[in-house]
């Protein structure tokens, strides 16, 4: 039998409602731009809920440095195992990196970063015309690959539950399990 340590339950937490989040965040996105006739409601629920995006990321990153990662399992080949750390590093700096673009965005735009009734952020850049597009197109460019670097990494999530059946699905995705305590999978 493998075992593979579950990750701790607050990582647990962390990384299913991001993961909501981010899903939904991409979703009404597309929305803004497709639909707009609903472009102001999207937008009002798009700009806080990036911000929240942007909070947990730093607690999930904190949470991270604090709670490691388990190892993944003896005998990974060496290339998925860079490609697995390689992908949360990109995920990791785009969930960052959207937000504060759009953020930065919305400041050289001229426009307020409302996270309810009258509470703005401040702005984080100039007013700025040239520099808002730039930022809008940057925005847009940084969501699609987050998007894309997303759904790898469910494809690679479903490939560890399903083909390799390895554990490494499980120590995520175990609602039941302690922290630190062993995932057993029987090897095939």
């Amino acid at each position: 039998m493998t075992k593979v340590q579950a990750f701790p339950s607050l990582s647990r937490l962390l990384h299913w409602l991001m993961a909501v989040m981010i899903v939904a965040m991409l979703f009404i996105g597309i929305g803004m731009v497709t639909t707009p006739l609903h472009y102001q409601a999207l937008v009002s629920i798009h700009r806080p809920l990036g911000i929240a995006v942007l909070a947990l990321v730093a607690l999930r990153l904190i949470n991270r440095l604090l709670n490691p990662p388990p190892q993944l399992p003896p005998g990974m080949p060496r290339l998925i195992a860079f490609a697995a750390h390689a992908s949360h590093v990109a995920l990791y700096a785009l969930m960052f990196a959207v937000p504060l673009v759009g953020w930065g965005m919305l400041s050289a735009g001229g426009y307020p970063v409302v996270l309810f009734g009258a509470v703005h952020l401040p702005t984080l850049l100039p007013h700025d015309a040239p520099l808002y597009a730039a930022l809008r197109h940057t925005h847009t460019v940084l969501a699609l690959l987050l998007f894309a670097v997303f759904f790898a990494h469910l494809g690679a999530a479903l490939l560890h539950a399903f083909v390799f059946r390895d554990g490494v699905f499980e120590s995520m995705a175990a609602l039941r399990v302690s922290n630190g305590r062993p995932i057993q999978r029987r090897q095939r």
